[in-house]
């Protein structure tokens, strides 16, 4: 009978020890599931698709070149935000898509902006991305943005200076345009003749969209009826890229010839180029308005 009590006793004992050793692995192994779960959502919050990269909110080494006060409300909505980027044709420039509308419907389908334009201020996202190191254009798509840089720079340097500019202007809520334009450049006005007007209206309709989906456009600049030459001006990924003076030649060039006979070529203009157009036709209507015994005050 002693026995036997003792038996139950010791069985008793082991069935107590057994539940504390359980409570208490319990204890540890519950907070390091939650520790192994919430690694394996970041990972996934993070991971690119094939193609792309993306980027996280997290800034540890931006934070050290450039500080900034950052409330709870702008961490909090800054976790979700994410960027993914796409290579395009052109080496020094590079197609950043942020997931959510970039320039304003009113705005047209497309800005550029240079270190040297005085239209940039129009644009605050403009302004603060160009003022970053090695950046030597920023085009502003309707859902993405192109940034190029110089040949000195590093994409691998450069993409968290840009995404944490990106991000930290989304999140506090900034305008990515300040001034609405009147006219856009293929806007057909109503002193226009009919070639000018199928030329824009070719421009904007069949030429534009397949250019955009590289993460650069082109411009209207300018017709001259005496040699049948379109002036155009690159703008975005287009820009130093190696393939845009074939697809200019090759693409839209052919494409002017074809549909409107009076087109004899299409040329690109930089922008100082595009400084002496503007000055030979001003010089042009200033000798028609001397002609005609207009007096002209430039």
């Amino acid at each position: 009978m002693a026995s036997t009590s003792r038996y139950l006793g010791h069985r008793a004992l082991r069935s107590l020890l057994s539940r504390t050793a359980a409570e208490s692995l319990g204890t540890q192994t519950r907070p390091a599931l939650r520790g192994a779960a919430a690694a394996q959502t970041r990972r996934f919050q993070v991971a690119s698709s094939a193609g792309t990269s993306s980027a996280a909110t997290e800034r540890p080494l931006l934070g050290r070149n450039h500080p900034r006060s950052r409330s709870p409300w702008l961490s909090q909505q800054s976790r979700s935000f994410f960027i993914q980027t796409e290579p395009t044709p052109n080496p020094n420039s590079l197609k950043f898509l942020p997931g959510r509308p970039v320039l304003p419907a009113e705005h047209g389908t497309g800005v550029y902006f240079t270190p040297n334009d005085k239209e940039k201020s129009q644009s605050p996202l403009a302004v603060a991305l160009l003022s970053l190191e090695g950046v030597t254009g920023v085009f502003l798509g309707t859902d993405y943005i192109t940034i190029s840089k110089n040949d000195e720079g590093s994409w691998t340097l450069m993409k968290p200076v840009v995404f944490g500019e990106i991000m930290d202007f989304f999140a506090e809520g900034k305008p990515v345009m300040l001034a609405e334009p009147v006219v856009t450049d293929t806007t057909i006005l109503d002193d226009d003749d009919e070639v000018v007007a199928m030329i824009k209206e070719l421009l904007q309709e069949r030429v534009r969209p397949a250019v955009q989906e590289d993460g650069g456009d082109i411009f209207y600049r300018g017709f001259d009826p005496n040699t049948g030459t379109v002036n155009v001006q690159l703008a975005g990924s287009c820009v130093g890229c190696p393939s845009s003076t074939v697809t200019l030649k090759n693409g839209v060039e052919k494409m002017l010839m074809h549909y409107i006979p009076e087109v004899m070529a299409v040329n690109a203009v930089e922008d100082e180029e595009l400084k002496e157009v503007n000055q030979k036709e001003v010089n042009e209507l200033e000798d028609r308005l001397k002609a005609a015994g207009v007096p002209f005050e430039p």
